[in-house]
């Protein structure tokens, strides 16, 4: 409409002048005006500077009211409201001018044959200025609704993570229970016997290294029992980073089993999500505990390695290993392997197990470092 359109009829009406005999120089001004000033068509002074070339082309020759649509396509499209309704009722004159040209003399008639003009273009204008705030006012109310569809959404998920948060609670006072009444009272019971037998005998000095060992595990359970029910982190990761809580577990594991372990750190190290670090520490306690179960192994490799996009731990043992195919294999010890897998993968992370008969095995659990 801009673009195209009036310089369409621009060229459509100097063959109509050249058809009719007129001379073809009368439009030169508008045409002139229309190129040169090409890139400010949407400008209002474009606007007005041609409005001005028309009425007097019209006032020259009434023929040339067939001009008139040119200056009404900028006046809808060009100028901004009120500015619109002035500027289409100007244009709607000059076109009632050459209209009236039809009726000499009669001025009545011609002011008639004007304000006809000005009242329908002027009438138009309004009109569709009145759709377009309508339009603009839809628009307003349909953001507002998405808005407020963005809103409840987030109140849904928020309720759906406290009503998580309270069933994960109810869990947590319901394992709360059942570890004070079982396991907290047998570990107690357990360190009060140890205690008692140390108190009436002397423990014989082949006992002292699996008694210390016992009573130090027994006690260590205890207290991650209760922080496991308080969802505190583990007290490894209470005063050190996740590759020296590894490097710790890794040598109180070492030192209770008799089996070498060397740890790695590779990459470059930053801080972690607790729910990772907590994540990878388990695992790692986990794998080793399997591996002083079933393995029978003679060393231990436990890597840490920060990736770019990702942080991945290894645990590895050269002993006897297992059949992966096998049936059931996860399950041979417990549910330490679907633990460390729900761990993991709640994580967006991934956990992938290596084994073959004799060949020792591998537990690579890796978790993107942005994901918790």
């Amino acid at each position: 409409m801009v673009t195209v359109v009036p310089y369409t009829l621009l060229a459509g009406l100097a063959v109509l002048v050249v058809a009719a005999g007129f001379p073809v120089t009368e439009l030169l001004p508008a045409a002139v005006w229309m190129v040169v000033l090409y890139r400010w068509r949407e400008k209002p002074a474009f606007f007005a500077g041609l409005l001005a070339i028309t009425a007097v082309m019209v006032l020259q020759n009434p023929l040339y009211g067939l001009f008139t649509p040119v200056p009404y396509i900028y006046a809808f499209t060009v100028l901004t409201w009120p500015w619109r309704l002035a500027g289409v009722g100007l244009t709607a004159v000059v076109a009632g001018l050459a209209q009236a040209s039809a009726a000499p003399g009669m001025v009545v008639l011609q002011g008639v044959i004007i304000g006809v003009n000005v009242v329908m273009m002027v009438t138009t204008a309004w009109v569709l200025h009145t759709a377009d705030v309508e339009r603009e006012q839809r628009l307003a109310a349909m953001a507002k609704l998405e808005a407020a569809l963005e809103e409840n959404a987030g109140l849904h998920a928020q309720l759906l993570v406290q009503a998580r948060e309270a069933g994960v609670l109810d869990e947590r006072q319901r394992m709360a229970r059942e570890i004070h009444d079982t396991l907290a009272q047998g570990l107690i019971g357990i360190i009060t016997q140890l205690q008692a037998a140390e108190q009436r005998h002397e423990v014989p000095a082949a006992w002292r290294r699996p008694f210390d060992a016992v009573m130090g595990l027994a006690r260590e359970s205890l207290a991650e029992a209760r922080r496991s029910v308080d969802a505190l982190r583990p007290a490894h990761l209470e005063t050190a980073r996740l590759g020296e809580a590894l490097e710790t577990v890794s040598g109180r594991w070492s030192a209770l089993h008799g089996i070498p372990v060397r740890f790695t750190a590779t990459g470059t190290a930053r801080p972690l999500a607790p729910a990772i670090e907590v994540a990878l520490l388990r695992t790692a306690q986990e794998a080793l505990a399997n591996v002083a179960k079933h393995a029978g192994a003679t060393r231990v490799g436990v890597t840490l390695s920060y990736l770019e996009e990702e942080v991945a731990l290894d645990v590895r043992d050269d002993g006897k290993g297992f059949d992966l195919s096998a049936p059931r294999q996860e399950q041979t010890g417990g549910f330490g392997l679907g633990i460390m897998r729900q761990r993991v993968e709640g994580l967006s992370g991934s956990l992938r197990v290596e084994s073959e008969p004799g060949g020792g095995t591998g537990v690579s659990a890796c978790v993107p470092w942005r994901s918790a």
